[in-house]
């Protein structure tokens, strides 16, 4: 038996469906359908057994988790096994009586996705009107007492409103708000030369970032993902692979990051016939990049391993076409010029939009 610490973080995706059409997505192309999610049980047996490996925190995410009908069952169902519970949401549907339904069924946290300050940027960049959803969402959520978090994902048609952004965070009363660079996976992959911010705005962005940490104080906790490819640093991949954290897809598919089913021969496992606790210390998927022995030079050899883990697999995968790889984000990689080229080649004018999978339902 592989002797491995037990996670403490579960990334619950209950469905993939969603009302946004966000082109940065980094759910997958081929997404999951709603007729063969997992159901109220078998989610709820998901919860009870990552209590019982040691699990303490789950992101009910998606997709929108709010067009699960049985979404208050599952906020009670990982309450009851020991978990923290935040939400995460575009805040679309969230009204009063919905959210009175979540606090009620033990909910702890919210954290709001918000496309741009601008409310016409910010739903030409969402595919959809929802800015005054999200608006009224944040208002509800400070009125039940729930912590507030706010989640912008940065990219080069929002990077340069980042003032804005931090603005609106205080207006809406967040006591959270990340700036979390795109990961280049799915949709966001499709669309990376679209997205790709330019190193100036990087820059720009970082020092402002920098500003209102020391304005603000401890006021409202800034948190800053960095552009990986941008920077030229490889970013630790979910704290290293299968070390700290599992996602469970909308189908009880199981792997050690989102987008790992992406990956060729990772052969990953479904709840539905195994057990995660069997799952997170046995698998071939969980086990495949744990660890340094799978670590091609220069990663072996870099005083860094201990702490970037060789970067994104994923990312290595996408652009090379191998996960073995050494991640191209990182300066000191063999393919590192494929980034390079990427960042400073020419740019695109449009993306494509997501679309959800919107058939059957549970």
């Amino acid at each position: 038996m592989t002797t491995v610490d037990p996670p403490w973080a579960l990334l619950a995706e209950l469905t993939h469906a969603c009302p946004l059409r966000c082109g940065y997505c980094s759910n997958p192309v081929e997404l999951v359908g709603r007729s063969t999610e997992l159901t109220t049980e078998e989610w709820s047996g998901v919860f009870r057994q990552a209590g019982a490996l040691g699990v303490v925190h789950t992101h009910l995410s998606g997709g929108e988790p709010l067009l699960r009908r049985d979404l208050p069952d599952l906020v009670a169902a990982a309450g009851t096994a020991g978990l923290y519970t935040q939400l995460v949401t575009s805040g679309v549907g969230l009204g009063e009586r919905r959210l009175a339904g979540l606090v009620a069924a033990g909910l702890c946290s919210v954290q709001l996705s918000v496309q741009h300050a601008d409310r016409a940027a910010a739903e030409r960049i969402a595919g959809v009107r929802s800015f005054a959803a999200k608006e009224r969402a944040a208002r509800l959520i400070r009125e039940a007492g729930l912590p507030l978090g706010l989640n912008a994902v940065l990219h080069r048609a929002n990077l340069d409103a980042l003032d804005d952004l931090v603005r609106l965070a205080v207006d809406w009363g967040a006591d959270r708000l990340e700036l979390a660079h795109t990961q280049y996976h799915g949709w966001a992959q499709r669309n990376r030369a679209v997205l790709l911010p330019t190193p100036g705005q990087v820059e720009r962005s970082r020092s402002a970032v920098a500003r209102w940490r020391e304005r603000l104080g401890d006021s409202l906790e800034l948190v800053w993902v960095a552009p990986d490819l941008v920077d030229a640093t490889a970013k630790p991949c979910m704290g290293g692979w299968g070390s700290i954290s599992l996602t469970v897809a909308p189908d009880g598919t199981v792997l050690p990051c989102p987008a790992a089913a992406t990956l060729p021969g990772l052969d990953p496992p479904n709840v539905r016939d195994h057990q995660l606790g069997e799952i997170w210390r046995e698998s071939k998927a969980f086990n495949a990049f744990r660890g340094e022995s799978w670590m091609p030079e220069p990663c072996r050899g870099c005083a860094l391993r201990d702490t970037d883990h060789g970067g994104c697999r994923c990312q290595a995968y996408a652009l090379t076409g191998d996960p073995a790889r050494t991640d191209p984000a990182c300066r000191h990689a063999p393919d590192h010029h494929l980034v390079h080229d990427l960042v400073r080649g020419p740019r695109q004018l449009a993306y494509a939009y997501r679309q959800a999978p919107r058939e059957g339902g549970t």
